[in-house]
This record gives C-alpha cells, sequence and structure tokens, in this order.
C-alpha cells in the first residue's frame, strides 16, 4: 500500500466512525428511554438519527469500496 493509499484509507476510516459513534451514542439514548430516564420521543428521534448514521456508514464504505477498486482496475 502507498502513502497516498494509505491516507485515502485514513480519511475513510475516519468517515466511517462518525456515523458509528453518533449510532452508539443514540443507541444509549434509547436505552435510557427504555428504562423510563428520558421521553419515548426522544427514542424515536433517538433510532431516526440511527438508521440515518448507518446509512451514511454504509454509503463510506460504498465509497471507499469503488474508490479503491478503482485502484486496483487503473
Amino acid at each position: 500500500m502507498t502513502e497516498d493509499e494509505f491516507a485515502r484509507l485514513s480519511t475513510y476510516v475516519h468517515d466511517a466512525r462518525k456515523p458509528l459513534n453518533r449510532i452508539s451514542m443514540q443507541a444509549e439514548l434509547v436505552k435510557m428511554a427504555l428504562n423510563g430516564e428520558v421521553p419515548a420521543q426522544k427514542a424515536m428521534a433517538a433510532l431516526d438519527k440511527i438508521i440515518s448514521s448507518a446509512k451514511d456508514c454504509s454509503d463510506s464504505l460504498s465509497e471507499m469500496t469503488s474508490d479503491f477498486g478503482d485502484t486496483l482496475l487503473d
């Protein structure tokens, strides 16, 4: 792996971690709602954010796969 490829990979990993961290935080909020510590409406909003963040992470991984696949084909 070249230095440039490693730098691109590091960027993709960073970009994938952002939505994963958001998913984790929102899951904690849902857990708190199930325990009655926060209103159920907050849990519903957190679930929407989890779904959105999972899509963002999937999109980042697809972009990375495409980018590195194109590199291999060159």
